[in-house]
């Protein structure tokens, strides 16, 4: 989804003063990690090229955080608590007036169903979307970085609160989306 072009520049960035350091963790977190990080932009409400360019500049800040020789204990929720703070920044200034688009999510799926399958599908993404709007804003964040495998700790982290809040934004959303599903 995210174009490879950032592992060139962390050659780049790199250089030969850290060979192996920083730009191997780097790259190996951006391969692991880029789509996961690049869905939750678009989840948020960033257009497609904006979010590939937040997924780049997330991990090009981490490159230039570890390279300060900033330790960081948890990679993966720091990436997605800059991705997140960045990509709220970023939407904010995009001038963004509509929700996100259900059709996107059809574009993001590989194979191609029949109509009917198609339409129930493009139903059930509809009413998926009306009930994630119904959410407040933390219960929305919190599923979607659970969504992407986070645990409570690291959703924690990256939103910058207890996990024991994790844990009930996520039952009450949860609880929220199983009443809309049989409505």
């Amino acid at each position: 989804m995210v174009p490879l072009s950032l592992a060139g520049t962390l050659t780049t960035l790199a250089g030969a003063r850290h060979p192996g350091g920083p730009r191997e963790i780097v790259a190996s977190l951006y391969e692991e990690a880029r789509d996961d990080v690049y869905r939750y932009l678009l989840l948020i409400g960033l257009h497609p090229p904006q979010a590939q360019e937040a997924t780049q500049e997330v991990f090009l800040r981490l490159y230039a955080t570890l390279v300060k020789g900033v330790i960081i204990e948890n990679h993966r929720a720091w990436i997605f608590r800059v991705a997140h703070n960045y990509g709220l920044k970023s939407r904010t200034s995009q001038n963004r007036t509509q929700a996100f688009d259900p059709a996107l999510e059809t574009k993001l799926a590989a194979a191609e169903p029949s109509p009917e399958r198609q339409y129930a599908q493009n139903e059930r993404m509809a009413n998926l979307h009306r009930a994630m709007e119904s959410l407040s804003e933390q219960q929305r964040r919190c599923l979607l970085l659970r969504m992407e495998g986070l645990r409570y700790p690291e959703i924690g982290e990256a939103l910058g609160i207890s996990a024991s809040t994790v844990g009930e934004f996520l039952r009450r959303a949860l609880n929220r989306l199983r009443k809309a599903s049989h409505e």
